[in-house]
């Protein structure tokens, strides 16, 4: 058995088999109690090696569940008691609390137009990434390779006891449309397959391509790599050599990198192919983000991030200010920026912005008014924010401002109060999804290095006692609710090309259990971009429809929010709201694996889109 040794096993069984009587009996096991049980059978083994380690224990239960039925039905484990023993012993239970498990894979080291002060420099991976960042470190291990990354993801989140039915891929890396178009659709082909494939044809594969790589010349070793690249690191670091210089010769002219372009290429009919097997798979893609540059976004590049299965976009706006935008060498205008955003959500797009504080030449109170613009400005007024503060990372340009005392990091009393402000005024429709990138701290020179920033905002905005109504702060999350004191709220706003309306289960307190993004396009928008557009003026667009609670089974029983029909009256009251404003029909911005349930519901296929006449 591959999670434990042979000689830990019987242990391993004493173990599960003393937890398993303590549930039965009704004990609530919580993290210091388990932690006394593995203790206590580990203490009579003297042998270091065979000491239990709490994360292996749910691991080899599910192993043994799936692999070993007569050891597993000797444990005489019933429906109910081995849900409980899953989530007894589920880590990081947040994870998928917001009711999807989140897989984040890397795209290759690329090229980059941009050469942003602030931005790291690390040759092993793509521009602004670092290689000690959790999902750069997989994605490394992993070669970068679509299927191997969500492979590796998807088995730490089943021995981690979360559920993995319903999957919002994270793309990441480098500008997306600056990789070859043969490229991306392989890439995205890929993550698609991995989910599609069993867990024995994904073991299968894993070996099989790691091979392929390691027999084109390429490392996975994260020491190896580091000698390798450390020359030329040293080389860019002291701007002998730029980063764009650095990708060709490290990859794009490498002839090890050169051997696997072979198989890094697909066609669409591939890719059509894992789309309609994952409509109905075990692990269904509810959710589909791409990252890349406002100024990349024209109809051209959004027509085929939707023919991919694309349902989000993420941008890097950073600041709204102009002078801050160039002083900090951003080349991204904000015409670039009001026009993505404008185009993203008439494709129908959930759109997620990044958004810095703390860049060169700002300061605390400009930051606050430059998110005041964000978020009340009919031009941007995105679905979601990733709101962080500038680090000082070594090889930047930003470093040689600091020296000379041009730039310092806020303290973090400023940090804090700057944030809170933020927080207070980001509306109801709007979702901070985070507050720090995952940059290790020992990489950041000078700075914040708190990963818990967020926890420290949040406590000083309930301290402060003033109604937060930012989406995630109101998250009901891992608590129980009481479906019969839900209500529906909406809340109407106004974009540059759209009236928006914001349909949310609230409980009496305005904790949010889900919403429904409706958008209802205005006609002067058709008549700015013309024919351009894959909607017509009289169609209404559901661009998000979405229901907390943990990760649910999608035939299962549980007991979240979800699977309560509760996505479903928000649709239909989306139907109906469309209806009573003169719209013909509506589409629906669907992933791939919920095709099946707008189906269900009355959607028709209709190209980019699922459609319904009203």
């Amino acid at each position: 058995m591959a999670i434990v040794e042979q000689g830990t096993i019987e242990l391993m069984d004493e173990v599960v088999l003393d937890i398993l009587e303590n549930l039965r009996t009704g004990v609530q096991l919580d993290a210091r109690a388990l932690d006394r049980i593995v203790r206590k059978h580990s203490k009579r083994i003297r042998d270091s090696k065979r000491v239990i380690a709490k994360k292996r224990i749910l691991p080899y239960y599910l192993e043994v569940k799936r692999n070993n039925p007569e050891r597993f039905a000797a444990w005489n484990v019933d429906k109910q008691l081995d849900a409980l023993f899953i989530q007894t012993m589920k880590m990081k239970p947040r994870r998928t609390a917001s009711g999807v498990a989140t897989i984040t894979v890397i795209t290759k080291p690329w090229t980059c137009k941009g050469n942003c002060i602030y931005c790291p420099c690390d040759v092993r991976m793509p521009k602004s990434y670092l290689h000690d960042e959790p999902a750069c470190q997989r994605a490394e291990r992993n070669y970068f390779d679509p299927y191997l990354q969500v492979a590796s993801r998807l088995k730490a989140l089943e021995h981690m006891g979360h559920a993995t039915d319903k999957v919002e891929l994270i793309v990441l890396g480098g500008s997306w449309t600056d990789y070859p178009a043969d490229y991306r659709v392989w890439f995205v082909k890929e993550l698609f397959k991995a989910l599609n494939d069993s867990s024995e044809t994904r073991e299968d594969i894993y070996l099989e391509r790691t091979e392929q790589y390691s027999a084109c010349g390429i490392s996975s070793d994260a020491f190896e790599i580091s000698i390798s690249c450390a020359q030329i690191q040293r080389h860019v670091s002291e701007k002998s050599m730029s980063f764009n210089e650095a990708i060709e010769s490290l990859y794009i002219n490498d002839s090890c990198w050169h051997a696997v372009e072979s198989f890094q290429q697909a066609k669409l009919e591939e890719l059509f192919v894992e789309h309609k097997t994952n409509e109905t798979a075990n692990h269904r893609v509810v959710g589909f983000v791409v990252e890349t540059r406002p100024d990349e976004l024209d109809h051209a590049a959004l027509k085929e991030l939707r023919t991919l299965g694309c349902t989000k976009v993420q941008m890097g706006v950073q600041s709204l200010d102009k002078e801050v935008l160039r002083a900090n060498g951003r080349n991204c205008n904000l015409s670039n920026v009001a026009d993505a955003l404008a185009l993203c959500r008439l494709f129908g797009f959930k759109t997620h912005v990044h958004f810095m504080l703390n860049l060169y030449t700002s300061t605390p109170e400009a930051d606050k008014i430059d998110y005041l613009r964000l978020v009340e400005n009919p031009e941007y007024m995105p679905d979601e924010v990733k709101l962080y503060p500038c680090a000082l990372v070594d090889g930047t340009e930003l470093v040689k401002r600091y020296e000379e005392g041009l730039w310092r990091p806020y303290t973090e009393d400023e940090l804090v109060d700057v944030l809170c402000t933020d927080m207070k005024a980001t509306p109801s429709f709007m979702r901070v999804s985070r507050m720090i990138r995952d940059i290790s701290a020992k990489d950041i020179l000078v700075g914040n290095r708190k990963t818990n920033l967020r926890q420290i905002v949040d406590e000083h905005l309930l301290k402060s006692q003033v109604e937060i109504s930012e989406i995630r702060f109101r998250e009901i999350g891992v608590t129980e609710i009481d479906l019969e004191s839900i209500s529906l709220d909406i809340v109407s706003y106004e974009t540059s090309v759209s009236n928006e309306k914001f349909l949310q289960w609230v409980t009496p307190d305005y904790k949010i259990v889900g919403f429904l993004r409706l958008s209802l396009p205005k006609q002067e928008a058709f008549d700015l971009y013309q024919n351009k557009l894959p909607v017509k003026p009289c169609e209404a667009m559901i661009r998000e429809v979405h229901i907390y609670g943990f990760a649910a089974k999608l035939s299962g029983e549980n007991t979240s929010a979800q699977h309560h029909g509760l996505g479903r009256q928000l649709i239909q009251h989306a139907c109906e709201i469309a209806n009573d404003y003169g719209y013909a029909s509506i589409n629906v911005i669907s992933a791939i694996g919920t095709r099946e349930y707008y189906r269900k519901l009355g959607f028709n296929d209709n190209g980019l889109y699922q459609s319904k006449q009203l």
